[in-house]
């Protein structure tokens, strides 16, 4: 199965770069979400996150690829999330999200080219403009589209996580081999 069949075509350097992964790292809102925050009458803060987000994501660890968040905002509901996700690295508050990446960089002794990072506003450019595989969201601002080297069809918080984690078990011949839930 080629992967315009279910997406839309894809240059031969993105596919290449995909090829390369072993770190998927998103940020949060406007990726994992749509981007919009439900604020309740007595503070309670409240996030939408498609299920089919959640299945690529195991999915992509079950095929032995990292997955880590770096957001500037800090909600135990994305700790929640990312934790019934089994992401083990979870990086909130983070201003200077390229303080974040060296240490996951180090960490797990990879190189920019095995890292993709998948973003959609100004905070995500300094990670984008480093990693080997830059992916904005359809919906990003217009200066994340441009320096991306692949941008996906569906927008933030409606399937662009999922497209992205088929796009690198597609391209590493891992697609569908994963059994469990989205939870």
């Amino acid at each position: 199965m080629q992967f315009e069949d279910l997406y839309q075509a894809i240059s031969t350097t993105a596919w290449e770069k995909a090829k390369q992964i072993k770190l998927l790292i998103c940020d949060i809102d406007g990726v994992f979400s749509d981007g919009r925050i439900y604020l309740g009458n007595n503070g309670e803060e409240l996030k939408a996150f498609n299920t089919k987000d959640g299945f690529g994501i195991k999915a992509l660890i079950d095929c032995g690829i990292e997955v880590a968040v770096i957001t500037g905002r800090h909600s135990q509901i994305v700790q929640q999330r990312m934790t019934s996700l089994n992401v083990t690295y979870i990086y909130q508050g983070q201003e200077n999200k390229v303080v974040a990446y060296d240490e996951l960089k180090a960490k797990l002794n990879l190189s920019d080219d095995e890292i993709a990072y998948i973003g959609d506003d100004g905070p995500d450019l300094p990670v984008m403009e480093r990693v080997g595989f830059a992916v904005a969201v359809n919906d990003a601002h217009p200066l994340v589209k441009h320096i991306a080297h692949y941008t996906t069809l569906m927008p933030g918080g409606f399937g662009a996580v999922r497209e992205l984690t088929d796009l690198i078990m597609l391209s590493q011949k891992h697609l569908l081999t994963s059994k469990g839930s989205s939870t």
